[in-house]
């Protein structure tokens, strides 16, 4: 009698990415939860810690409890913990521990990276890996550097260099999680507004690391033509024009707003509008009181959060890639081409389809999401969406309506805030796993009438 022994069969990528986040955030939630981790020395209760564990490790912002208040030290350093790990990504985390104590990392891990990533080709995974973590490490050193001498002159030097190094990682990591709690609570860096060393430093920290890392590589490593991939060219267009728009857009709306900056110089307005540019895209630091922001202003913002950063980076978001390739396809038609293409190149059907179901899933989570807060709180829709884009593009900005949202409603956010992270990313490395081979069967085209 033969017996067949059975081969257990290898997890897939999405799945193994689902289960990674989750049980970071399991594990958060759980340090959270100890008396030692908050300044009382009584537990944080597991709603709360479930919602800052999962808004730190979706690198969001979205708070429930002032960080620097209500948390301990120990429980900051946790955050701040998850906020690195959830930023770089778990397997980037894994692979970094890997590379220090010389342990050789294995095809499947490999393979592993690079979905996480976002990024094809395999060959030079590790190389890239280890310029990754150097990059990261360094441009979050020298901004700790500057933020700390600035900060030492209100806090002193221990408390400078600690919220230094904490706004450094979150800026970086587009987490929007701040220590300013010491001034006011939920203060974020409303004190800071106008000021150049501050507002310049975490503004560019949170565009670096939200560029993604794949672009990165391809501007430091550019190839032997001179010409930048695609991707990179798209990434870096979209970006620049996003943040033009953005500055040029609540400069006008917000320069009479006397709640906002109303009162500031010019030069001073026009930082802060380049600011709110930079961090509504995904980082979540406030400089202007996001629920004193004029009604065009709250539109401008939901709709650049909605895009969010770039494919394999810190940010969340859509992806600015996703913009691009909806919006070149939608002007194809009208140029008389049938298929969009940027910069000398064409830009793939599979490309298309996968920017549309992207889109189509993000409009549909926050719509769902924005009308059972409505239902459970009886708060305003505009309210409800702001918060709901704010937690599903990782943005952790606030009209204020957060903290005194039922638990149900801080559930849901909760959901929006991984489903964000977590399950834009596993689209996409789902996307990258699938067969580009087409069916041999076709089937008859019916025509369908369009517009």
């Amino acid at each position: 009698m033969r017996h067949t022994v059975r081969t257990k069969k290898p997890q897939s990528p999405v799945r193994i990415i689902t289960l990674g986040f989750s049980l970071v955030i399991a594990l958060g939630t759980l340090l959270l939860c100890m008396p030692f981790a908050t300044r009382s020395g009584q537990s944080a209760g597991l709603m709360t810690a479930l919602f800052t564990a999962t808004s730190a490790t979706c690198v969001t912002g979205l708070v429930v409890e002032d960080t620097y208040l209500f948390w301990s030290p120990a429980g900051q350093a946790v955050i701040l913990a998850l906020i690195q790990v959830g930023g770089l990504g778990f397997m980037m985390v894994g692979a970094g521990f890997s590379l220090i104590v010389r342990r050789r990392i294995t095809m499947r891990e490999r393979v592993l990276l690079g979905k996480s990533l976002s990024v094809e080709e395999l060959s030079g995974i590790v190389r890239l890996s280890r310029w990754i973590l150097g990059g990261t490490f360094a441009l979050e050193g020298i901004g700790a550097l500057i933020l700390s001498i600035r900060f030492a002159r209100d806090f002193g030097v221990a408390g400078g260099i600690v919220k230094g190094v904490f706004t450094s990682v979150s800026a970086f990591c587009n987490a929007g999680f701040d220590l300013m709690g010491e001034v006011g609570e939920y203060a974020s860096l409303i004190p800071y507004r106008g000021d150049p060393a501050v507002t310049l430093t975490v503004s560019l920290l949170i565009i670096l690391g939200g560029l993604g890392f794949y672009v990165w590589n391809d501007v430091a490593h550019r190839p032997v033509n001179g010409r930048y991939r695609l991707h990179t060219h798209l990434v870096l267009s979209t970006t620049v024009i996003l943040l033009a728009v953005g500055t040029v857009g609540f400069f006008a709306f917000e320069r009479g707003n006397m709640q906002t900056m109303g009162r500031d110089g010019f030069f001073s307005q026009l930082l802060s509008a380049f600011f709110q540019s930079a961090t509504v895209r995904t980082a979540g630091f406030d400089q202007l009181g996001q629920g004193s922001l004029t009604g065009a202003s709250q539109a401008l913002s939901a709709l650049l959060m909605f895009v969010g950063g770039s494919p394999g980076s810190t940010a969340g978001g859509i992806k600015t890639t996703t913009l691009a390739v909806l919006v070149l396809t939608a002007l194809a038609p009208y140029r008389g081409r049938t298929r969009a293409r940027a910069f000398g190149r064409a830009i793939s059907q599979k490309a298309v389809s996968d920017a549309l179901s992207i889109f189509v899933m993000g409009i549909g989570v926050v719509t769902l999401g924005s009308f059972l807060v409505c239902t459970a709180d009886g708060v305003g829709f505009s309210a409800a969406l702001y918060e709901c884009v704010s937690a599903f593009a990782t943005v952790g900005l606030s009209v204020g309506i957060t903290p005194g949202l039922s638990a149900f409603s801080q559930l849901v956010l909760v959901l929006l805030m991984f489903l964000g992270r977590v399950g834009i990313m596993t689209v996409g490395a789902a996307a990258l796993l699938r067969s580009t081979g087409e069916s041999k069967i076709r089937l008859p085209e019916g025509k369908i009438m369009i517009g």
